[in-house]
C-alpha cells in the first residue's frame, strides 16, 4: 500500500471544543477559520472528512495515509488544562476518522507539552488507543525539545515505541527579516527542523533514548545538507566538545519524508541519508504539498527505490504491518 506519512487533518471534535471553549480564540464563520494561531484559511472538506480526504488521495494514485492535526492545533501556549483538552478532542476525532476510513487511514496522536509529566502520561495511553506515532512541534511556546524538562516525554515516547514525527511550528520564534515573501514557511519551517534535531542530537536525548524514533518532515530541514558543518563545529569548537561526533550516524534513528519540491534535491537525499530513511510525505491537504507527490518521488529516483519510499519504508517505520512493529520494551 502507498501511505502517506505527513497529512493533516481538522477534527470535528476539535472544532466543537472551538465553538464551546473561547479560549482557544478561534471562530470558524462559514468555511473559514479565523484566529487562533494561524492566518484564517479555508476549511476544506479534504481537512475535516474522511471521505473527502480518501478522493483526494485517490485523484494522485496514494492509497492511505497517516493523519495528523494541523500545527495551529498545538496550543503549547495555554495553560496544561486546555492543553490537555484540545489533544484529547484531536486524539478522539483523528481516531473517527480512521474508523471510517475503511482501513486506508492511521492517526498519530497530540500530547500537551507545555506539562511534560502529563505528555509522558498521554504518550503510556496512546498505543493502546490505536495511535500509530506521536505528533509534536519544534517550539513549545518558546522552549525547546532538547531542555531536561522534557525528558519524561522523550522517555515515554522511546518506551511506547512510537515514532515522533516533529513537524516545524514557527509560532512562537520568528525572524522580523522572514516576513516578507511567505519567508516563514519557505524559509522558516525548514530552519526550525534543522535547529530542533541538531539541539536534540547536540544534547544527546538520542544517545539517552536509543528506541526512540525521529520523523522529520520537509525533507528533514536543512539538517541533511549542512550535517557535516555540525560535525566539523565539533572538531573546533570548545560549545560542543561533549556533543556526539558524527550527525550523520543518526540516520535510521532519524528518518525524512520525501517534501524537497524538486527530484535532484529528493536523489541527492535518498542517497546521501539513504534508501530506508526517506518516506512519502505531501503535507497534504495544505496548499505547500507538491502537485503531484508520486511524480516528485518517481522523477528522483529508481522503480526499485520508489517502491521502498512509498511502500516499505512507512509500514515498516510506523508498524502499519503487525511482524514489522517495533517491539515496545523497556530501554536497554
Amino acid at each position: 500500500m502507498i501511505v502517506d506519512v505527513h497529512h493533516h487533518a481538522i477534527p470535528r471534535r476539535v472544532l466543537d471544543l472551538f465553538a464551546r471553549d473561547p479560549v482557544y480564540g478561534v471562530a470558524v464563520e462559514g468555511d473559514t477559520w479565523r484566529g487562533g494561531n494561524h492566518v484564517d484559511f479555508e476549511i476544506r472538506p479534504q481537512f475535516v472528512d474522511a471521505g473527502a480526504k480518501l478522493e483526494q488521495l485517490d485523484e494522485l494514485g496514494i492509497e492511505g495515509a497517516i493523519v495528523s492535526g494541523i500545527p495551529p492545533l498545538f496550543y503549547y501556549e495555554l495553560d496544561a488544562e486546555a492543553g490537555r483538552a484540545v489533544c484529547a478532542a484531536n486524539n478522539e476525532g483523528l481516531a473517527e476518522l480512521a474508523a471510517e476510513s475503511r482501513g486506508r487511514l492511521w492517526w498519530m496522536g497530540h500530547v500537551p507539552l507545555q506539562d511534560p509529566g502529563l505528555a509522558a502520561q498521554m504518550t503510556r495511553e496512546l498505543a493502546a488507543q490505536g495511535a500509530v506515532g506521536l505528533h509534536v512541534g519544534t517550539s513549545i511556546a518558546g522552549r525547546r525539545l532538547d531542555e531536561p524538562d522534557f525528558e519524561p516525554f522523550w522517555a515515554a515516547a522511546a518506551k511506547s515505541g512510537l515514532p515522533v514525527e516533529i513537524h516545524p511550528d514557527f509560532t512562537y520564534d520568528r525572524h522580523p527579516a522572514l516576513a516578507p515573501y511567505y519567508l516563514n514557511n519557505v524559509v522558516g519551517l525548514p530552519l526550525e527542523t534543522t535547529l530542533t534535531i541538531e539541539r536534540l542530537i547536540c544534547a544527546g536525548v538520542l544517545d539517552r533514548h536509543p528506541r526512540l524514533r525521529i520523523v522529520l518532515l520537509h525533507a528533514g530541514g536543512f539538517f541533511p545538507y549542512q550535517a557535516g558543518r555540525l560535525r566539523h563545529a565539533r572538531t573546533v569548537r570548545p560549545e560542543l566538545a561533549e556533543s556526539p561526533a558524527d550527525p550523520w550516524g543518526y540516520f535510521g534513528q532519524v528518518v525524512v519524508d520525501t517534501i524537497t519540491h524538486d527530484p535532484a534535491a529528493l536523489g541527492y537525499l535518498v542517497e546521501r541519508v539513504g534508501a530506508d530513511n526517506v518516506l512519502l510525505g505531501t503535507d497534504l491537504p495544505f496548499d505547500m504539498a507538491p502537485h503531484d507527490p508520486l511524480a516528485l518521488v518517481r522523477d528522483g529516483v529508481s522503480e526499485e527505490l520508489f517502491d521502498r519510499l512509498v511502500r516499505t519504508n512507512p509500514a515498516r517505520v510506523y508498524g502499519l504491518d503487525p511482524q514489522s512493529r517495533p517491539t515496545r520494551s523497556e530501554e536497554s
